[in-house]
């Protein structure tokens, strides 16, 4: 079974700093572009970060343009993906969730990734 998992969430106060991780597990998407998504309570699920599937290339949304870093680890069986997420702000919270996708370029659209993870929780209090 295809899965990605991710780890790393939970609480942290205004400011304060969470690395997220996702792992795949069940195949390895080396040659797939990554990208992170979030949702909020009560709104869509939206873009986070991504990278593309060599790694050279990164791309944020607006809103987390120089506090969020996207980063990935391409070993033989295996891919990790991080998100360094620092100044965290209370508008930060939502499920985060993993994704792969098969344009190896990657995309900031939810309808061209493939696999996604269950998603992780991240709350931020002010």
């Amino acid at each position: 079974q295809v899965q990605l998992v991710e780890s790393g969430g939970g609480w942290v106060q205004a400011g304060g700093s969470l690395r997220l991780s996702c792992a795949d597990s069940g195949r390895t998407f080396g040659n797939y572009a990554m990208g992170w998504f979030r949702q909020a309570p009560g709104k869509e699920r939206e873009f986070v970060a991504g990278i593309n599937w060599r790694g050279e290339i990164t791309y944020y949304a607006d809103s987390v343009k120089g506090r969020f870093t996207i980063s990935r680890d391409n070993r033989k069986n295996t891919v990790t993906v991080h998100l360094q997420m620092n100044s965290l702000k209370p508008e930060d919270t939502a499920v985060y969730y993993c994704a792969a996708s098969s344009w190896s370029s990657g995309s900031r659209l939810s309808g061209e990734y493939d696999y996604w993870g269950q998603g992780i929780q991240v709350t931020v209090s002010s």
